[in-house]
C-alpha cells in the first residue's frame, strides 16, 4: 500500500466515517424530524449565542493579532543601535527584547493548556469569590455563568490563530516598502493602511478563517464558565453536549441535528480556508516579483 492510499486510510477512518456517521443518523428518520430538531427555539438560540460570541471574538483577536505580530517582528527586527548609544539605551533595548521574546512565548499558551484550566482561571479571577468577581457583581456586572464569561473564554482559546498566521508573512515580504513610504513623509497610519495591510491581507483572512472556527466549536472552558440554560447561556457545541447526554432516541436525534449544524458551519470554514490558500499565494507571488 502506497504512503498516499495509507493517508487517505488514515483520514477516511478517523475523520469522513464518523462526519458521515453523524450526518446518517441525523437524517435516518427523514429530513422533516431533523429539521424540526434543528428549527426548536433552544437550537436557534444556541445557534445566534454562537455566531454573537464568534461576532465578538473574531475581530477582538484579529485587531490583537495584527499589532501583535507587528511587534513581533518589526519590534525585533529595528535598526541596530548607534555605537554612541549609552548604557541606559542599550539596557532599555535589551529589556525590550526580553519583553518582546517573553510575548512571543505567551501567544502559543493556548496552544498548550487545556480549555478546562482556562474556564476554571476564569472562574478564580472573575467568579463571585474570585480576585475580581465580589467588586464587577456589586458593580451589577455579572461575567462567569453569562455571555461575557463565555466571550473571554472564547477569546483566550482562539487568541493565537491570527498572530501565527500574520507574522510569517510579515517576515516574508520585509519592511524595504514601509522604510520608503516613511522617507516619503507617509505617516505611521498611512503606512498601515496602504502599504502594510494590503501584503499581509491573506494572512489576517487565513487567521479569521482559523478564529471563526475555533471561536464556533469551542465547548470546554465556555462548558466551566456557562450556567448552560437554554435560551440564554447555551451555545450549540453546548446543546450537542447536553442533548447526548440525555436519555433517549428522540434527544439523541436531536444532538445528532445539532451536531450536523455544527459541521455544516465547519465545512463552510474549510471552503473558505481552501479558497483563500491558492488565492493568498497568488497574491503574495505577485507581490514578491520582480
Amino acid at each position: 500500500m502506497s504512503v498516499r492510499a495509507l493517508a487517505l486510510l488514515y483520514l477516511g477512518v478517523l475523520l469522513l466515517l464518523p462526519v458521515g456517521v453523524v450526518f446518517w443518523r441525523t437524517f435516518e428518520h427523514g429530513f422533516g424530524t431533523a429539521w424540526a430538531w434543528m428549527t426548536t427555539p433552544a437550537a436557534i438560540s444556541a445557534l445566534w449565542l454562537s455566531v454573537l460570541i464568534a461576532a465578538i471574538a473574531v475581530p477582538l483577536n484579529t485587531v490583537f493579532g495584527v499589532g501583535c505580530a507587528l511587534l513581533l517582528v518589526r519590534g525585533g527586527r529595528q535598526r541596530g543601535l548607534s555605537p554612541a548609544a549609552g548604557l541606559g539605551t542599550r539596557l532599555a533595548r535589551a529589556a525590550t527584547d526580553r519583553l518582546i521574546r517573553l510575548l512571543d512565548a505567551l501567544i502559543d499558551l493556548p496552544f498548550v493548556v487545556s480549555p478546562v484550566i482556562v474556564g476554571l482561571a476564569l472562574l478564580l479571577v472573575y467568579g463571585q469569590t474570585g480576585w475580581f468577581g465580589d467588586w464587577f457583581m456589586s458593580h451589577g456586572i455579572r461575567i462567569i455563568y453569562a455571555v461575557p464569561g463565555m466571550v473571554l473564554a472564547t477569546v483566550f482559546v482562539s487568541l493565537p490563530f491570527v498572530v501565527r498566521e500574520v507574522a510569517p508573512v510579515l517576515i516574508e515580504v520585509g519592511d524595504e516598502q514601509e522604510q520608503a513610504a516613511a522617507t516619503l513623509g507617509a505617516t505611521s497610519w498611512q503606512t498601515f493602511w496602504r502599504v502594510t495591510l494590503p501584503s499581509i491581507r491573506w494572512g489576517v483572512a487565513y487567521g479569521v478563517v482559523l478564529t471563526t472556527a475555533r471561536a464556533l466549536g469551542e465547548i470546554g472552558a465556555v462548558l466551566v464558565v456557562s450556567s448552560n440554560v437554554a435560551g440564554s447561556t447555551q451555545t450549540l457545541p453546548l446543546l450537542v453536549y447536553q442533548r447526548y447526554d440525555q436519555l433517549g432516541a428522540d434527544q439523541l436525534t436531536g444532538a445528532y441535528a445539532a451536531a450536523t449544524e455544527l459541521a455544516v458551519m465547519s465545512l463552510l470554514v474549510l471552503l473558505a480556508m481552501t479558497l483563500l490558500g491558492p488565492r493568498g499565494l497568488r497574491g503574495q507571488r505577485s507581490h514578491n516579483a520582480p
